[in-house]
């Protein structure tokens, strides 16, 4: 059923119980050069924070309207307080430009929040939401991963991701090469 990405988390309650977890999106990658993950940076995080962490990058205004946009409070180096997060908002509406990007480790405070969250119109609960409860009383942080972002909910992020990972991998990247050179002179 269609109830929304905070429904789906909380039937994670029962398997999570009272520990810190992680939650990342189908339709994001994140490429760090064989540095560290996205995701282990966010684990790292939050134990240095100790709240729960919601993974952003900087995007350009008019990507901003596409994402959850955090607003921001006191920024200290990668991190940033979130006084709350606004779901695709329109570029007037714009807080900042730090857009959150699928990817979060969260306390297990989130599924009470979940709880007492109301379904939006639609009648879907949504993660960012709950949140922006979160945000309000024991706090959250979002941080500035380091990473190259692939998009592949959009159909360029996608091609893109799949160029890039083949021009990676040893057993083809010649070959793509080639196929891209003489794809070039056709253009």
């Amino acid at each position: 059923e269609m109830n929304g990405s905070g429904k789906a988390v909380l039937l994670a309650e029962s398997f999570v119980g009272d520990e810190p977890f992680a939650v990342v999106y189908g339709d994001d990658i994140v490429d760090n050069d064989g540095k560290r993950p996205a995701i282990g940076q966010l684990i790292d995080a939050y134990y240095n924070a100790g709240v729960s962490i919601l993974g952003a990058q900087t995007v350009s205004r008019n990507d901003a309207t596409k994402y959850g946009v955090v607003i921001p409070g006191q920024v200290k180096g990668r991190y940033t307080e979130m006084k709350g997060i606004i779901e695709k908002p329109s570029i007037e509406e714009l807080p900042s430009t730090l857009a959150s990007l699928g990817r979060y480790v969260l306390t297990p405070d989130i599924f009470e929040a979940l709880k007492n969250t109301k379904p939006s119109k639609n009648g879907e609960v949504y993660l960012t939401d709950a949140i922006n409860i979160l945000a309000k009383t024991v706090g959250v942080y979002a941080y500035d991963f380091e990473g190259k972002r692939y998009d592949t909910g959009d159909k360029f992020g996608y091609v893109m991701a799949n160029i890039e990972y083949g021009l990676k991998h040893n057993e083809i990247k010649e070959e793509l090469k080639n196929y891209i050179k003489e794809l070039a002179k056709k253009l």
